[in-house]
């Protein structure tokens, strides 16, 4: 990705700070789930939410944050395949 951003952007990789990519995308895989494990939920106290929190964390399988995480590279990729410009 790097070779590829150096060559069709230079701009972004020699700039000072970090690249912002406005992509929710796999976040929403995350919280999507999160929110429809947490529907109903009421927590006692503090204790409760992080315990249910670590609950739902431990319930998803490895594959679960792979498919997240896959889902993201492919989007970098097509926004370096369209300079940038918004796509859906």
């Amino acid at each position: 990705m790097h070779k590829k951003l150096l060559i069709e952007q230079p701009s972004l990789v020699n700039r000072k700070g970090p690249i912002l990519l406005h992509d929710n995308d796999p976040i929403y895989h995350f919280f999507k789930h999160l929110g429809n494990f947490l529907r109903e939920k009421i927590f006692r106290n503090k204790e409760h939410a992080v315990n249910t929190f670590v609950e739902f964390v431990n319930s998803r399988t490895p594959d679960f944050y792979c498919n997240g995480v896959g889902t993201l590279a492919k989007r970098w990729k097509k926004c370096i395949e369209f300079n940038g410009n918004y796509f859906d």
